[in-house]
């Protein structure tokens, strides 16, 4: 089982990722934005990291950039509704990039992807 932190200011969908993570099998940790994702990773190490852009009090990519200076190998899964960050340099430095859907299918996927080959406790 892995421990994902999930990086999502609207609270309705954090706990829908809450749940559908959590069915997959893995522990799952929150935060409502960057700055209480930069103090959650530190607490909790997280295997993997689902991280929103558009949020209140630290935008995602200046949250990704911290959290890759604590832990340069953590897979950071980029999870937004704007497709035009793709293009942004700094983007590339997560594993992955979905587009939100209201099927989640492709996000499994990519939790799947970073996770498998990775030593989790």
């Amino acid at each position: 089982m892995a421990k994902v932190l999930i990086v999502e200011d609207e609270a309705a969908q954090r706990i829908l990722y809450e749940t559908e993570i959590a069915d997959m099998g893995h522990e799952v940790v929150l935060a409502q934005d960057g700055v209480e994702a930069v103090d959650k990773f530190r607490e909790e190490k997280p295997d993997a990291v689902i991280l929103d852009l558009m949020m209140p009090n630290m935008h995602g990519l200046d949250a990704l950039r911290k959290l890759l200076s604590l832990n340069p190998t953590v897979p950071v899964i980029i999870h937004t509704a704007y497709t035009h960050y793709k293009d942004n340099f700094m983007s590339w430095a997560a594993e992955e990039y979905v587009v939100k859907s209201s099927d989640l299918t492709e996000l499994k996927n990519a939790i799947r992807r970073v996770l498998s080959g990775r030593t989790v406790e």
